[in-house]
């Protein structure tokens, strides 16, 4: 059985969070999505330390991030990562409700994979989060690391 791909969902709309779930839900992507509420809880997630430190090995296939989070904002986050030869290769899609010129920019000069502006409209929110979906946890081939390391199982023989 193929193992299913981790979403890293860093949102602190809880409204937002749900929409997203749903979305992903609808659309029958089974993916475990890990949702995480700041900045300094994802960066603690991401790099296995503090309340993660125990946490299952192998990174996401996809980081969701928004831009507007407490503690650490989400520039601060996709700063740190992409400033990180490890991490750097993790993909990263901010979602945010930002149209501002200067905050794509910024995404795009730090290295992110995509930005995408969360629609007003939930049936064009749902299309959003389902092609955003599909394409990262599906479609696209992610980086080693993306997942845990298989367990060894004993070669069969003929």
């Amino acid at each position: 059985m193929k193992e299913l791909k981790r979403i890293l969902l860093i949102e602190d709309s809880a409204n937002d969070a749900e929409l997203i779930l749903a979305a992903l839900s609808e659309n029958h992507l089974a993916n475990e999505v890990v949702v995480l509420r700041d900045g300094e809880e994802a960066l603690d997630y991401l790099y296995r330390r503090g309340l993660f430190r125990l946490r299952m090995e192998g990174h996401p296939v996809v980081v969701l991030l928004d831009l507007k989070l407490p503690k650490i904002d989400g520039l601060e986050v996709l700063t740190e990562l992409k400033s990180d030869p490890i991490m750097r290769v993790i993909p990263v899609v901010v979602l945010t409700s930002s149209r501002e010129e200067p905050d794509l920019l910024r995404c795009y000069e730090l290295g992110v994979n995509a930005y995408v502006v969360k629609p007003l409209d939930y049936h064009e929110f749902a299309d959003a989060i389902k092609g955003v979906g599909l394409f990262w946890a599906v479609i696209n081939q992610p980086p080693i690391g993306a997942l845990p390391p298989a367990p060894h199982r004993q070669q069969e023989r003929n």
